[in-house]
């Protein structure tokens, strides 16, 4: 019979303290340190090769968007852009001392001068005052008829996209119509007849016309979020269609939404001037970029200052807010993850 091993035998390193070490055969002509192996073992983490550790709390697609726009130099530049035109828009006399409404003839088509760095228009108006008021006007409307957008459009789409049927169909054919009607030409014809110096008919207008975009975006991503695991485990736990639509549907289905209307932002300012280049959106008195430029054309030639001014403020405006979609849209894609 073999002989039995002694008890110190059974385990490599047995009775050794880890300070000394437990050297035990690879089986491949090599040995290893337990003690070491069994320390580093502990010491690693679960949460894979980063060694995060089961402390740190997993980052939302909101937390990954906004570290991701914060690198981002196009949102950075257009964001400054944005609220620089949202500070002249709520205090426009802190940068110019002058009022929109006074005007010199003798000083009309003028060019710059000592404290007037833009010229005068054709009404001897000063030209940077007036872009600067301008500002207001542009960003109430742009901001308040998108807010009006988004609301009845995600509304409306997010509830035909949950509960579908008839009610989805009848929304779908709705929709269709209202993409068949021409904006310039629908602003034509309904804000020809009214005669309200506001800006609440042109935001009404754009409310009108604009709600269906929004309304298919939601439609859609309602119906793709609703499919997921987690909306169907919590119908399986009986909740209930508001829960559903609130706490689980709409966050993960209101990114889509958020980006067409940053760029539809810019879209209703430059919708806004041209309705007002017509005659058909904002009247006079009331400051705006699109009646400026509609007053210097036919000055182009003799005071060209008075028509490029307002037109590169509303250009920039507009490319501001395009370039703020365009980078929420790519924070928000999980594609380019």
């Amino acid at each position: 019979m073999p002989e039995p091993m002694p008890p110190e035998q059974h385990l490599p390193g047995a009775g050794r303290t880890p300070e000394e070490g437990a050297i035990a055969d690879t089986g491949m002509g090599g040995t290893m340190d337990l003690a070491t192996a069994e320390g580093e073992t502990l010491e690693k983490t679960p949460d894979g090769p980063q060694g995060t550790g089961p402390s740190e709390k997993a980052r939302s697609l909101w937390s990954d968007a906004w570290r991701d726009l914060r690198r981002n130099p196009v949102f950075i530049i257009s964001g400054l852009v944005i609220l620089f035109l949202v500070f002249i828009s709520l205090w426009p006399g802190s940068i110019t001392w002058l009022s929109p409404l006074k005007c010199d003839l003798a000083k009309a088509q003028e060019g710059s001068q000592p404290g007037h760095p833009f010229g005068f228009d054709g009404q001897g108006c000063d030209v940077y005052t007036r872009v600067v008021y301008g500002a207001r006007t542009s960003v109430t409307v742009g901001v308040l008829a998108t807010l009006g957008v988004a609301l009845l459009g995600s509304v409306l789409g997010g509830l035909a996209g949950f509960f579908g049927g008839a009610g989805d169909s009848i929304l779908s054919r709705i929709t269709d119509i209202f993409f068949a009607i021409p904006v310039v030409l629908g602003g034509l014809v309904l804000l020809s007849v009214v005669t309200s110096n506001t800006v609440w008919p042109v935001i009404g207008f754009m409310v009108l016309l604009g709600w269906p975009q929004i309304s298919r975006i939601a439609r859609g991503s309602v119906i793709t979020v609703k499919q997921n695991d987690f909306v169907q485990a919590a119908r399986a736990l009986g909740a209930t269609h508001s829960r559903l639509l609130l706490r689980h549907i709409a966050p993960n289905a209101v990114a889509p939404v958020i980006v067409v209307a940053t760029i539809a932002l810019g879209t209703f300012i430059s919708l806004e001037a041209t309705l007002s280049y017509l005659g058909v959106g904002l009247k006079p008195p009331t400051v705006s970029w699109g009646i400026d430029i509609s007053a210097a054309s036919p000055y182009i030639r003799n005071a060209p200052h008075a028509l490029l001014w307002p037109s590169g403020a509303l250009a920039l405006t507009v490319l501001a807010f395009i370039m703020l979609g365009d980078a929420v849209r790519d924070a928000l894609d999980p594609k380019l993850r």
